[in-house]
């Protein structure tokens, strides 16, 4: 049985994958899984032995030269490629348009989310075959049950990502880091501007993180998270790390040998929970339930706030300043009073002790 997984991006989504293709797997142990992905993540279809092969593909590169790509003959290549071969189960597990129109090129049936569970309710018209999915579920129970309703096998109860650690790859500057065995890293940047907890609480929380002999991490994806990074080192003494530009495989071979982890709702968290690395999350607009990371050894922080989960980009609250007990500072975006640094650490060195 030959299957063509289209799943193209971002981090978090493909993460949440995996368990999918675990009980897949289980299920099924012959057949062959084929992977349509964005070029900057193939890397991670490679970390789960179920995985036949991948297809990159670069829409976020393409569409920001429509021209460029068609002359270059990436495009027809990427066609090519997905077209010579013939798939008994097509699936879109993203449920976008612009995943569900590559399920066109490819050869076979397509299946994907009906018009009440998708994401995007048109891209539904592009499949044979619709598969109703509660959209109340997480993100990782969503895509386990589609698997389960295409391909006939009763849901686990278990979330399994299936990632083999000595298929993880760094590259040969990995081994230069000099890393400690005690270390955390956080991971403190994401998309959203609300979805950032307060510079000055990053701080705090690595003052008692390298009281207690810890070396801090700190990894960074473009231009203004490097520059918190070494803010938040400025403040602190030389257990502090701000981390050379790495890839994704290297982030992962140092998750697999970090102590723990703090994180916002960002990709990077979901893939510390696939590599069962002892968690703290924190949410201010965003609702975990959903969302959240999950995995053994993970704790999510939620807000509780007057106005969360808003799910929105911009903060819109208006009322009366909230400040800091520790250093009166403003706490903004505000849902993220209660998530103070104190609790935070508590929580995680609590957690390490356990295991």
């Amino acid at each position: 049985m030959r299957i063509l997984l289209i799943k193209t991006s971002s981090l978090g989504d493909i993460i949440h994958t995996l368990p999918a293709i675990t009980d897949l797997k289980l299920a099924h142990p012959d057949c062959q899984i084929d992977w349509v992905i964005e070029e900057a993540f193939q890397a991670i279809p490679h970390w789960h032995p179920g995985i036949h092969q991948t297809i990159p593909v670069a829409i976020r590169r393409w569409r920001k030269n429509i021209l460029q790509t068609w002359r270059s003959g990436e495009w027809s290549a990427f066609k090519k490629e997905i077209g010579s071969s013939t798939y008994d189960y097509i699936v879109d597990a993203q449920g976008l348009v612009k995943s569900a129109l590559l399920t066109r090129y490819a050869v076979g049936k397509s299946y994907g989310y009906d018009k009440k569970s998708i994401r995007e309710p048109i891209a539904s018209k592009f499949y044979q075959h619709h598969i109703s999915v509660d959209k109340q579920l997480h993100a990782i129970k969503r895509t386990q049950q589609l698997f389960a309703k295409i391909f006939g096998y009763d849901q686990p109860g278990k979330i399994d990502y299936g990632i083999s650690p000595t298929k993880i790859k760094p590259s040969e500057s990995i081994n230069s880091l000099n890393v400690h065995t005690k270390n955390l890293i956080f991971f403190h940047g994401t998309t959203w501007q609300t979805k950032l907890w307060p510079e000055f609480f990053w701080i705090e929380l690595a003052k008692l993180a390298t009281e207690a002999n810890y070396q801090i991490l700190l990894p960074w994806g473009n231009t203004s998270e490097y520059d918190r990074a070494k803010r938040i080192q400025a403040t602190c003494n030389d257990q502090v790390r701000v981390l050379p530009k790495l890839s994704l495989s290297d982030i992962a071979a140092l998750l697999v040998k970090t102590s723990g982890v703090v994180a916002m709702d960002t990709g990077l968290l979901h893939l510390a929970a696939a590599l069962n690395k002892p968690t703290i999350s924190i949410y201010g607009p965003t609702n975990p339930a959903l969302s959240g990371s999950h995995g053994d050894n993970q704790q999510h922080l939620a807000a509780d706030f007057i106005c969360a989960p808003c799910l929105k980009k911009t903060c819109h609250y208006q009322g009366p300043a909230i400040y800091s007990n520790n250093s009166s500072q403003i706490i903004s975006p505000p849902c993220f009073a209660k998530n103070s640094p104190d609790t935070v650490w508590r929580k995680l060195s609590t957690m390490i002790k356990s295991l």
